[in-house]
């Protein structure tokens, strides 16, 4: 079965999992959740999913049996989204889901390929939460936030959805005065924190697990979380682009700002460069080159960043075997949206 993740303790206490019971104890630590529904989900997005996603949903299934995606909202304002809509059958009540490309359903404007959404917050910032994943073929690495309304920056809060709405959870506590409230929070809290306990995940925000693939990071990229592609020991992989993100920011902005079409393309000059040198690195197997232009100029925003993207994106993707990242930055680019990005939407 895909997806481990309640497995492992990370951490001192011990968790029911890792008591030595008979053959039964990784069942124990599966989530009960039908293996063709587990099926449809992925099948669906076409990527695995850890077990602490199944986990989480019977969580919220004992807050709120009827209506376990809205569970959070009350007291968090938080809502289930993204593949936890085909759990909740979402998919099949709709008259678009003929229509319905799961990898484009809750995508925010900034969300590179890596990202899935799982969860959205507060619609004034654009608040959600979802998996960072490095390849298509592996689990996430972590559950990452981003505020789309802002920027493109992803900030990761531990490896697991209990550990990320456990921090939001703490957030929220500092912020709210209303006693009544508080009560509640601190009620949701004791559950969810009693539930991870007990499932073996970590609540950390950065745990070992993260600062393992801390260490694998080739460049931290404009959305901050970081690219990590396959470098052998001859340091084939990944070499570094002829600027700074501080000059590329630059270069960007006077792109994105110039007066004319003239003045637009003679900026141009320093990308259409360094696009020669991903040229030759590509040549030469260093494939995160491209990676990172590409997904630099693709989380500054600009719409005149969308083809120079669109060219080197997909291109970066194929060579290092992540055919599912290339498809969806396609689907994506061809239809990028700042609002509306809720495919089930009638």
């Amino acid at each position: 079965m895909v997806g481990s993740g309640g497995k492992r303790r990370l951490g001192g206490e011990s968790s029911q999992c890792e008591k030595p019971v008979d053959v039964k104890k990784s069942k124990s630590c599966e989530a009960d959740i039908p293996t063709d529904l587990r099926k449809e989900v992925e099948s669906h997005y076409r990527l695995s999913l850890p077990e602490d996603f199944y986990h989480f949903w019977k969580f919220c299934e004992e807050l709120d049996p009827e209506k376990p995606a809205d569970s959070l909202s009350p007291s968090l304002g938080l809502r289930l989204v993204g593949p936890y809509d085909i759990l909740a059958g979402k998919h099949k009540v709709k008259k678009r889901s003929a229509s319905l490309n799961c990898n484009l359903h809750w995508r925010f404007y900034y969300d590179p390929p890596e990202f899935q959404t799982i969860i959205i917050g507060d619609s004034k910032t654009q608040f959600h939460m979802g998996y960072f994943r490095d390849s298509p073929d592996e689990l996430p690495v972590f559950v990452g936030t981003n505020e789309a309304k802002k920027n493109c920056v992803i900030i990761p809060n531990g490896d697991n959805v209990f550990a990320a709405v456990k921090l939001f959870l703490m957030k929220k506590l500092k912020e709210v005065t209303d006693k009544k409230k508080t009560s509640l929070l601190k009620n949701i809290d004791e559950k969810l924190t009693e539930a991870a306990r007990d499932l073996g995940f970590s609540l950390e925000q950065r745990t070992a697990k993260m600062k393992q693939r801390d260490k694998k990071v080739v460049t931290k990229t404009f959305h901050g979380a970081g690219l990590v592609v396959p470098v052998d020991k001859n340091d084939v992989g990944y070499r570094e682009l002829p600027e700074t993100d501080a000059s590329l920011r630059r270069i960007c902005k006077t792109i994105a700002e110039a007066p004319s079409d003239d003045e637009r393309l003679k900026a141009f000059a320093p990308i259409q460069e360094m696009m020669t040198y991903v040229q030759f690195a590509n040549d030469e197997c260093d494939y995160g080159m491209g990676l990172e232009l590409g997904t630099d100029l693709f989380c500054h925003g600009s719409h005149y960043f969308h083809k120079v993207a669109g060219q080197l994106l997909p291109l970066a993707y194929n060579l290092l075997k992540r055919n599912l990242f290339a498809e969806i930055i396609e689907g994506h680019l061809a239809d990028r949206r700042r609002e509306d990005v809720d495919q089930l939407a009638v």
